[in-house]
């Protein structure tokens, strides 16, 4: 080959998309999880909806405290339904040395480790993410907390609100008079997808090397990471953005409006093209295209008052499907203001074939589909919603034990 020849095309590596019928990705991979309310056991049902055999360890008197939330899921807590499906649940009193022994037997032939216990408390047990990746080298370990591990917050106690307010989130929630609340916990989902994430990288460097490790995740950092909008435009602009209610604070018209039939319509105009479109083909006021006080979004937004009044006379005449037609012929994003029994019945997510049922001790459940779409469209794993207890025998006779050993030892309190 001369220094002139063209380099040779590599041939193109032949792509083979997974079958239904393939194994879903971790399957093989054994979680144990000593987990309760939320951000634990959310991110162990994302590794068992993606076939990992997780073993959620719970106390013996009620277990998980999330069980007893509430009884909305036909006598069922909706936040545990939502949480914990596909697991295998023993009931453990791990302040028993017996129970602790019982923990270990499950770790040592498990991959994958995540507790959120109290700050402190799985040290005191010595099953923090340090301690057990000493004793099991090819373990992943997860310490979930509110606040970390050191610092002046690490053994403050954390609730996911609390940590809203902490992070700074209901600040920037809320109507100009009144801070509020996520409507969901995101503090917890936030600490929940980052220990997912977590583990995969983990168990891929654990390919590797051999070798797991522990990692750790708190609740605020998570959501000081999300915060990342409001957080930079207060450290480097000088100031924090406002409470706007559903508008946005930067950009107008952006905000949900009111229809004739008594629904209400959200538009977001991003750039002045846009606004044009937006004047011209839905509020049929093309001279507002041109109008100093409207043209730029600088304008709209220091107007906002104004900008806000003219969309909504406009939409206040039509009907949401009628508003809705209009906005989109023009290219305008819009949405309808959904109530949750409107997103249980969202056309789309019937159209895309979204709902699932799974098992419960009461019987079927709805449950949406995960998410991550699988290559190939490989089925994710959804399992049933397990009892209290409903897997203690049958992994307690795994590790060996006899029928006369567990009778004690349930005679005892140390399983259920």
């Amino acid at each position: 080959m001369t220094a002139d020849s063209p380099e040779p095309v590599p041939a193109p590596v032949p792509v083979h998309p997974a079958s239904p019928l393939d194994p879903p990705p971790l399957d093989g991979v054994t979680v144990v999880a000593v987990e309760q309310a939320v951000s634990a056991p959310f991110a162990t049902r994302q590794l068992a909806d993606l076939g990992a055999r997780v073993i959620k360890v719970e106390r013996p008197d009620g277990g998980d405290f999330a069980r007893a939330y509430d009884t909305a899921a036909h006598g069922l807590a909706s936040h545990f339904v939502w949480a914990n499906r596909g697991k295998e649940s023993i009931a453990l009193d791990l302040k028993d040395p017996r129970g602790l022994e019982v923990l270990h037997g499950l770790l040592d032939g498990a991959d994958v480790f995540v507790q959120n216990l109290a700050q402190g408390a799985a040290a005191r047990l010595g099953i923090d993410a340090v301690a057990l990746c000493a004793r099991y080298p090819r373990l992943v370990a997860v310490d979930i907390s509110g606040y970390g591990a050191t610092g002046p917050y690490a053994h403050k106690r954390a609730y996911d609100m609390l940590v809203q307010c902490e992070a700074g989130l209901v600040s920037v929630t809320g109507t100009p008079e009144r801070p509020v609340k996520a409507g969901i916990p995101a503090a917890d989902i936030a600490a929940a997808m980052y220990a997912f994430s977590g583990v995969l990288a983990a168990l891929l460097r654990r390919g590797a090397t051999g070798r797991g490790g522990p990692v750790e995740v708190s609740m605020l950092d998570a959501l000081a990471e999300w915060m990342g909008h409001p957080l930079h435009h207060t450290m480097h602009g000088g100031e924090q953005p406002v409470r706007t209610g559903l508008a946005h604070a930067v950009i107008a018209p952006y905000d949900a409006y009111p229809t004739a039939d008594g629904d209400r319509v959200l538009l977001s105009v991003q750039n002045d093209r846009e606004w044009r479109r937006l004047a011209e083909q839905v509020l049929e006021r093309p001279e507002l295209a041109e109008d100093p006080a409207y043209a730029t979004n600088a304008a709209r937004t220091r107007g906002r008052e104004k900008t806000d009044a003219v969309v909504a006379e406009a939409l206040a005449g039509l009907g949401a499907d009628e508003a809705i037609g209009r906005l989109e012929a023009a290219g305008i994003a819009c949405a309808r203001l959904n109530s949750v029994a409107q997103l249980a019945r969202h056309p789309q997510l019937a159209a895309r074939d979204r709902w699932r049922e799974v098992g419960s001790p009461v019987g079927p459940l709805r449950a949406l589909l995960p998410p991550i779409g699988l290559p190939g469209g490989a089925a994710p794993h959804m399992g049933a919603v397990p009892a209290l207890g409903e897997h203690t025998e049958a992994l307690l006779r795994a590790l060996g034990m006899t029928g006369a050993q567990i009778t004690t030892l349930r005679r005892d309190g140390v399983v259920a």
